[in-house]
């Protein structure tokens, strides 16, 4: 019997709830983790929040090559340089370079949509 194929998918975590402006101004505060005293749930928890701050992470480092690709796009007349862009993103020529490649590759797979 032959195995149904597998897709990648996206990892889906649990949603980033936005905090309050006052509980941000504490710096005791994250996300109320300092208020679970269970340390099964406050493991669970904190675990949830890792996953999805990696998976924001890394789809924003995606947008950040996508733009990075439209930026030094040479049919735009106002194309940037790879050094312009390092500047602008605070990163060096080179990851600036290996960031429009990037992008383009996304862009080529459709997941710049």
């Amino acid at each position: 019997m032959a195995e149904p194929e597998r897709t990648e998918r996206r990892l889906r975590p649990a949603p980033l709830l936005f905090e309050p402006t006052t509980a941000a101004a504490d710096p005791e505060h994250f996300f109320d983790l300092e208020s679970i005293e269970d340390p099964r749930e406050l493991l669970s928890r904190a675990t949830e929040l890792t996953l999805a701050f990696r998976a924001a992470t890394d789809r924003a480092i995606e947008y950040q090559a996508i733009a990075a690709a439209q930026l030094a796009d040479p049919h735009r007349f106002d194309r940037l340089t790879a050094a312009a862009i390092a500047e602008r993103a605070e990163w060096t020529e080179d990851y600036a370079k290996k960031m429009v490649e990037f992008g383009r590759a996304l862009q080529s797979r459709g997941l710049s949509d």
